[in-house]
């Protein structure tokens, strides 16, 4: 018999597939995709409003509701700004034109903040105001009554983008 050479197998290699660094990133995702889920539910927050249908006495003081906290800030073009107190319809107090700075706006907002804690009697109860802004207002102006809002510490105010018919007849008279 001759010597025939051996067959030479080859070894073959155990294949172990590393999951680590898999198991980390699917931690990661379901970590990602949980907070996102849950900053992206919406936030409310509940804003009591004057309800125009429940005032019959035709007064602004018939009642101690909202209708004494809330002032409206009309913002209109050329840095024109109307306030209100109260309710349009309803309220004794005429519209002014107010402008920026620390001798228009803010002083009006601080002299209502001021009143209105001294008409309710409690700090948390404190000034409602609602900011709206016309079409033909700018972004600056909108950015400047929130630094009012700041500097003033009012806490408490909405941006609202619908005007009533009354609003918009007095933004157009003044």
């Amino acid at each position: 018999m001759r010597n025939l050479p051996k067959k030479v197998r080859s070894r073959k290699m155990n294949s172990r597939v590393d999951l680590t660094a898999m198991v980390s990133i699917s931690f990661l995702l379901i970590i990602f995709f949980m907070v996102v889920g849950e900053l992206s539910k919406p936030k409310m927050m509940a804003l009591g409003l004057p309800d125009y249908d429940a005032y019959t006495c035709g007064r602004v003081n018939c009642g101690a509701g909202t209708q004494n906290r809330t002032l409206t800030v009309l913002l209109d073009d050329n840095d024109k700004i109307v306030t209100y107190f109260g309710l349009i319809g309803i309220s004794e107090i005429s519209p002014k034109i107010v402008k920026y700075g620390k001798d228009g706006i803010r002083k009006e907002l601080a002299n209502k903040a001021k009143q209105v804690i001294e008409y309710t009697g409690d700090y948390r109860k404190s000034l409602i105001v609602i900011i709206k802004p016309s079409k033909k207002s700018n972004y600056g102006n909108l950015v400047d009554i929130l630094d009012e809002m700041a500097i003033t510490k009012i806490d408490t105010y909405v941006i609202v983008n619908d005007f009533s018919p009354e609003e918009t007849k007095l933004l157009a008279s003044k």
